[in-house]
């Protein structure tokens, strides 16, 4: 008899799950980092950001220097409607740039596009008022982890294309040796500094541009003529929106669309940090839209989470939000009043971004495919296995051949897309499989 209990709390004991081993390094999302280290946590994060939010401003015929300010202005919104909780960055959306440069050519002016953005971020507070009535426990039958790790790898590999671009070429697509040396020095930079303790760990995001900002000044690839010719000080330059139906119709939309990006941000930050986010939806939507509305009645694109900054957490395992609060007010002032600071950041070539990128962008794929591994995902499971067949080679086809789906005025992206089909896959075969 005693034996037999014996033997029966061992089992017991083999069938409970070995506790996860401690990772001492970790900075939660509730720590305080002390100033001296946050500040280049914060700088850091800006940076990552910094030349993706400036591209859609200069794409669509925005001012730059407002969309950086306004990252930090949603950003504090973002922090301040998550109460502290989710650690996240908002840059400028990508996916609002050919519906602005119609909405500009269709009206003749780039301010009644801007009343555009206010009323697609109208659309993020509606959607999340809708999902604050409805909840949220929908969202574990849509998204399964099958489905959200591989929405990460979409948006980790997806982005590969660009990385490699910003790399290698020019901006013609011709190989550069001179851009791929100095990609692949920042790259090996950020991987070793990324294995050093302390400081330097938390940092080599940071450090390795300033690696790659020091090889380039000596291979002749930096021009800083126009820091020399920026002022030190100056105010924003404001564009008031002037409302127009028919830019309200080309553009708010597009904000259905991004909120399933959203959602997959929301969901890869939550896997990252070891937090469920899913409850916060309605409040992490609803602070994306009122910081696209303030960005629009300024003359700044809509905005959105961003994975750069995803990424940047995954190589720090930094995942305070006190860091975001010092980004965010960094981007304020470098955006809206210092002219000379923001000229320098946009000085770095963009081979030093593109080797960081690499790193950033690989990141956020592989802790997709650390997803599978960590929920034990079961590619024995016909349901699993088509899936995750579907999704990563639509998404990632879709977004590294740049093609989108037309839909009248609009495009729908390649996550997007994929992401919208694994949902109705997962629902079919979560059907079929019911009924069988």
């Amino acid at each position: 008899m005693s034996t037999h209990l014996k033997q029966e709390r061992t089992s017991d004991a083999c069938s409970e799950p070995a506790p996860k081993p401690t990772q001492p390094d970790i900075i939660g999302v509730d720590d305080r980092v002390e100033i001296a280290r946050a500040i280049p946590l914060g700088i850091q994060h800006m940076m990552s950001m910094f030349g993706s939010t400036v591209l859609v401003p200069v794409l669509t015929g925005l001012n730059p220097n407002i969309a950086i300010m306004c990252s930090g202005i949603g950003t504090i919104i973002y922090l301040l409607m998550t109460r502290n909780r989710i650690p996240s960055y908002l840059g400028s959306s990508f996916a609002f740039i050919s519906p602005i440069l119609v909405a500009t050519a269709a009206t003749g002016n780039v301010h009644t596009a801007l009343s555009g953005v206010v009323c697609a971020g109208a659309v993020f507070l509606i959607i999340s008022a809708v999902i604050k009535l409805v909840g949220t426990s929908w969202l574990d039958a849509l998204f399964p982890p099958v489905l959200i790790a591989c929405v990460m790898v979409v948006i980790g590999v997806g982005l590969s294309s660009t990385a490699v671009k910003m790399a290698l070429t020019s901006s013609t697509g011709v190989f550069i040796p001179n851009a791929a040396l100095v990609s692949l020095v920042v790259l090996l930079a950020a991987v070793i500094f990324s294995s050093c303790k302390g400081i330097v760990g938390t940092l080599p995001v940071l450090l390795a541009i300033l690696v790659g900002y020091v090889l380039s000044a000596a291979l002749g690839m930096v021009d800083l003529q126009g820091v020399i010719d920026a002022a030190w000080f100056g105010l924003p330059a404001v564009q008031m929106p002037h409302f127009s139906i028919q830019a309200a119709i080309l553009i708010a939309p597009v904000a259905i669309v991004v909120v399933i990006e959203h959602i997959g941000h929301l969901l890869a930050v939550g896997e990252i940090v070891g937090k469920d986010f899913r409850k916060m939806l309605p409040q992490s939507l609803a602070a994306d839209g009122i910081s696209t509305c303030i960005s629009g009645f300024l003359g700044g694109p809509p905005t959105t989470t961003y994975a750069e900054n995803i990424g940047v957490m995954s190589v720090t395992r930094v995942y305070s939000t006190q860091v975001f609060w010092y980004a965010a007010g960094f981007a304020l002032i470098v955006g809206g009043f210092c002219p000379k600071v923001s000229a320098f950041i946009n000085s770095i070539p963009v081979p030093v971004m593109g080797g960081v990128s690499l790193l950033l962008f690989g990141l956020i794929a592989s802790n997709g495919l650390r997803m599978l591994v960590t929920n034990a995902v079961d590619f024995n499971e016909n349901h699993n296995l088509m899936i995750a067949s579907a999704v990563i080679i639509i998404g990632v086809g879709m977004e590294t051949a740049g093609l989108t789906i037309p839909v009248g005025d609009y495009e729908i992206p390649g996550m997007a897309c994929a992401t919208l089909l694994g949902i109705v896959l997962n629902a079919l075969l979560t059907l079929i499989r019911k009924r069988a």
